[in-house]
């Protein structure tokens, strides 16, 4: 059974598994980082995750590596990221993957990673057209049209995060105004907090807490990132009208209490229904990027090509 490495590269955290082509997993590793600390820390410890699997699987035969930021996957280059990967614009890093463990290397954004995992073994299976949403310090985003992910000309397809919700609203660190990132992420959801209740939340578990103990502040809070999750939602399914929404990121591992509000307000509009809660959980970045790693090095049907996005 041939096995690759599926990678994904967090801010918090470098995920790692060793998967073959049926989704068995063979071997599992993860390393805490710090994105602050800069590119080489990074790699350092991405190196150091990769080289634990390969002692683990030494038969490995490839690596698919998921990273935020826009990515070429033509050549594995992050063509653009903000400063929350520092020194992470420009990085070849399939070219690095590649010369550093001498395998074949594959990389791509990690929205679309999350989507190929999901569509391959999560929420998306059996439908061809898909769109994700990972909601976490920032917001992700993918789309898949007839089974094909729609990367984009210039790699920026499927970046909903940086859409704009709120004309002239609050500054992004993308350079724009009233981005969806900054009202529906989990970093949007702590500062909604001090706003409306004024209490600072150090995480968003502790506001689920409030909010579940019935505290009203808290309550408020999730109908309004509900609401404007739920405007998100319904220009998302305008624009493509896919089989399924899958919202993927942190914030869906504490949903019990804000996930009915939000399918309370797409029932309307007859979208409730295609709303899917991501089922891979943190792992569907590396299922992901194994997938592509199968894909572009032969071992699955191909199913995710340049030239058939545009």
């Amino acid at each position: 059974m041939r096995q690759v490495i599926g990678v994904d590269i967090g801010g918090t955290a470098v995920k790692g598994l060793v998967i073959d082509e049926t989704g068995a997993v063979w071997a599992e590793a993860r390393r805490d980082t710090d994105a602050r600390q800069g590119r080489e820390a990074i790699l350092g410890k991405l190196e150091a995750l990769v080289r634990e699997l390969l002692e683990v699987c030494p038969l490995v035969q490839a690596i698919g590596i998921a990273s935020a930021g826009r990515v070429n996957t033509d050549t594995g280059q992050v063509v653009y990221a903000t400063d929350n990967l520092q020194g992470w614009q420009g990085l070849h890093l399939a070219e690095w993957a590649a010369d550093a463990f001498r395998l074949q290397a594959a990389a791509d954004n990690d929205a679309n990673a999350a989507l190929l995992g999901e569509a391959w073994l999560g929420a998306g299976r059996g439908h061809q057209d898909l769109v994700m949403l990972t909601l976490g310090t920032g917001v992700g985003g993918a789309y898949m049209i007839h089974g094909i992910l729609g990367r984009g000309i210039h790699w920026n397809g499927g970046e909903f995060g940086h859409s704009v919700l709120v004309p002239g609203g609050l500054p992004c660190n993308c350079g724009k105004q009233g981005c969806v990132e900054q009202y529906v992420s989990g970093s949007a959801l702590l500062r909604l907090g001090l706003e409306l209740t004024g209490r600072t939340y150090g995480h968003g578990s502790e506001l689920m807490a409030d909010a579940r103990a019935g505290d009203s502040g808290a309550l408020q809070v999730l109908e309004r990132f509900a609401a404007d999750l739920a405007v998100v939602l319904g220009n998302i399914s305008v624009t493509f009208d896919p089989a399924r929404i899958i919202i993927g990121g942190g914030v869906i591992h504490e949903r019990e209490i804000w996930w009915p509000l939000l399918k309370n307000k797409l029932q309307d509009e007859g979208l409730s229904e295609l709303l899917a809660a991501a089922e891979l959980g943190n792992r569907a970045g590396c299922f992901g990027a194994a997938k592509l790693a199968l894909e572009r090095f032969g071992q699955l049907p191909a199913g995710s090509r340049k030239e058939d996005t545009a």
